[in-house]
């Protein structure tokens, strides 16, 4: 299956083509720095970087630029509240989220271009809509004015005076028509300014991203992402304004994530019962966690979480780590180790019969990421592998023919090789052997032969007591053909 994605511009799946073969743009709206990184604020990072590292798997040489918005309203008001500056203020919030990228591993970012770096370009932009007659200056702002733009509403499906009555619209006698948008802005006495042809002022919002996208990517480039909530005004007024002043078409696939909901209720700084720190989640969980939680479904439905919902993937990835540990102790290699192709082309399907049930799965796996990056699917299909490949490791030993190990070490490339597109077990954690002493591993050696001998001598209830508050303790028991083998289970 070719891939094919959905265009909101279109409102249909389309066979991916790029502007220049071989070669991908993808601009992605970034936070305004104004305050530390929440859990919403990853849900476009995650899911784009899983994109990148999709197309640069079907051979793509992709350019991902990410903004930072680091002058606006919204910062101006909070540095006056904190007592600090906007560029200081911008500065720790931009690190706070650069922190949380990392953490999630999201590793693909090529730019992250700061407004404020592109203020000279801001204003050339501003100067040319002027001279096309598509803006206009009025009392130090200037404005973009919607009714010389007869394409303005094809990216949120609705006519212009649809999208004026909708919108919220801050009355002022500069404008020509109500529904007119800032594209720079005269500044007031203490706020940050540049100098311009219209006096000092500063950029509006829409013109910020026009403005970075197009130095660092062009007039047309491929893909423009975001959340859902951005489609207006922000990418209905960024599209308008960069096609008037290029005259070419801007973003050939519009891309819109779904939004993160908490228990069902929106996130939202008006709710602050919503929000939960990504520090204060990071913490809590394993990054992998989190990232698993905002790739368990499509990207372009809403993700909803909580504690329940995060315990019970954390559980889940149980499974996983289970499968790293057998690895290690059938073929004394890491999990993290292992070689996998970072290129579609260089896997062949397996012809080993042994592999037939992982080969498919595979393929599943591929063919829902081919579906408009179908995310949710594809985690499934990885679900589905690790437990093949969980239950042939059952049947193994250390001593097993040396190509059953090997069949079962290339299923878990296979596994690598998908975890990969993911982004997922890029840190694995440590493993845990009950604080990682030697004293603890003797008192489980003791526990587990006193178990055994329990059992034996047909003390059942006992033998399953000690089971069983070592399950309480999070400490599991695994009976095998080698023997009783034991782990922790992590709680996060």
């Amino acid at each position: 299956m070719a891939l094919r994605v959905y265009n909101t511009l279109s409102r249909t799946k389309e066979p991916f083509q790029t502007v220049t073969p071989g070669k991908v743009g993808m601009y992605v709206c970034g936070p305004t720095v104004y305050s530390n990184s929440h859990i919403g604020h990853m849900v476009g990072p995650v899911i784009f970087d899983t994109v990148k590292r999709y197309l640069a798997y079907l051979g793509y040489e992709v350019s991902w630029v990410v903004n930072i918005t680091d002058v606006d309203d919204k910062l101006i008001v909070q540095a006056l509240k904190d007592g600090t500056t906007v560029k200081a203020l911008a500065e720790q919030v931009t690190a706070d989220y650069l922190a949380c990228l990392a953490a999630l591993n999201v590793t693909g970012i090529d730019h992250m271009p700061r407004a404020t770096e592109h203020i000279g370009d801001i204003i050339a932009i501003n100067a040319g809509l002027i001279d096309k007659g598509f803006a206009y200056a009025s009392g130090g702002d200037v404005y973009f004015d919607v009714a010389r733009a007869s394409s303005y509403g094809k990216l949120s499906h609705r006519d212009p005076e649809e999208l004026q009555a909708g919108a919220r619209i801050e009355p002022t006698a500069l404008k020509r028509n109500p529904g007119d948008f800032a594209l720079w802005k005269a500044s007031k006495p203490g706020e940050p300014s540049w100098e311009s042809p219209w006096g000092p002022g500063r950029p509006g919002w829409h013109i910020e991203c026009s403005a970075m996208s197009l130095k660092l990517l062009g007039e047309h480039f491929d893909i423009h992402g975001g959340g859902l909530d951005l489609v207006f005004p922000h990418h209905e007024n960024e599209l308008v304004q960069s096609e008037s002043f290029t005259g070419v078409p801007f973003a050939s696939y519009w891309m819109h994530n779904g939004l993160l909901t908490r228990e069902g209720r929106k996130i939202s700084k008006s709710d602050p019962d919503t929000i939960v720190l990504m520090s204060d989640l990071l913490r809590e969980y394993d990054p992998d966690v989190i990232r698993l939680l905002l790739l368990s479904s499509h990207y372009r439905r809403p993700i909803d979480y909580g504690p329940n919902r995060l315990t019970e993937i954390a559980r889940s990835l149980q499974t996983f780590h289970h499968a790293f540990e057998r690895l290690e102790e059938l073929t004394g290699q890491g999990f993290d180790t292992l070689e996998a192709p970072s290129r579609r082309h260089e896997a062949e399907p397996s012809a080993n019969p042994a592999l037939k049930e992982v080969a498919e799965l595979r393929q599943g796996f591929l063919d829902a990421m081919d579906d408009d990056f179908n995310t949710g699917g594809a985690v499934g299909e990885l679900f589905e592998i690790v437990r093949v490949l969980n239950r042939t490791a059952a049947g193994l030993t250390a001593g097993s023919s040396p190509q059953d190990l090997a069949d079962y070490r290339a299923g878990m490339v296979v596994l690598k090789e998908l975890s990969n597109l993911l982004g997922l077990f890029g840190k694995l954690p440590e493993k845990v052997k009950a604080g990682g002493d030697a004293l603890t591993g003797d008192l489980m050696s003791l526990l587990i032969e006193l178990r055994a001998r329990l059992r034996k001598e047909k003390h059942y209830a006992l033998a399953d007591e000690i089971r069983n508050r070592l399950t309480g303790l999070g400490v599991v028991l695994e009976d095998g053909p080698e023997g009783t083998r034991w782990r922790v289970e992590s709680k996060r």
